[in-house]
């Protein structure tokens, strides 16, 4: 089953986010399925190109990074299934099956007023009103019906964690050009 497959090496931009990875091929006209990260897929349908790594484990079929240019992507009952330039077979499909995708943080659809992507929250410092530190936010967690910040913070020479709900009750604002989240929170609640 050999399959010529040519991708075009490339640099990984600065601002690349990893959004999911390609699971296998899909049908036989190279089209393949994709398993995002997020639930909301937006960034793998407005990127025209896909930046993609071998996956760790497993037949490495390319090095290196290489660019991928999208033809087309969208839903497809519960996944996202891609087609992309080059790739016009089941083989050429199968042989980027593993792949970790990544996208540039720039073209990222935009955000409306209050929303934010979770890559963008990770790292912030989290303050109370009062100004205190509460430490930085490590990663969030999807609980259903919210959205949890994971905080962590050193306490006697320990890494501890916080967790606060990433609701308007206790998240008063996201400065994301001062790297800073100010919440209605305590240090020992």
């Amino acid at each position: 089953m050999a399959t010529n497959l040519t991708l075009e090496p490339a640099e990984l931009p600065a601002d690349a986010v990893e959004v999911g990875r390609i699971a296998d091929a899909w049908g036989i006209k190279g089209w393949f399925k994709v398993l995002p990260h997020s639930s909301n897929p937006e960034a793998l349908f407005s990127a025209k190109s896909w930046y993609l790594q071998p996956s760790e484990r497993g037949a490495k079929t390319f090095s290196g990074t290489v660019l991928l240019p999208i033809r087309q992507a969208k839903d497809h009952s519960d996944t996202v299934v891609a087609w992309a330039q080059g790739i016009d077979d089941r083989n050429g499909a199968e042989a980027l099956r593993g792949a970790r995708i990544f996208v540039p943080r720039s073209s990222f659809p935009s955000t409306a007023t209050d929303e934010y992507y979770w890559v963008d929250l990770i790292g912030l410092a989290v303050v109370n009103r009062e100004g205190l530190a509460l430490g930085s936010v490590r990663e969030l967690l999807s609980t259903g019906p919210q959205t949890v910040l994971v905080i962590e913070y050193e306490e006697g020479g320990k890494v501890q964690e916080r967790m606060i709900p990433f609701v308007a009750n206790f998240v008063d604002k996201v400065e994301l050009p001062e790297k800073r989240i100010t919440v209605d929170w305590q240090p020992d609640y």
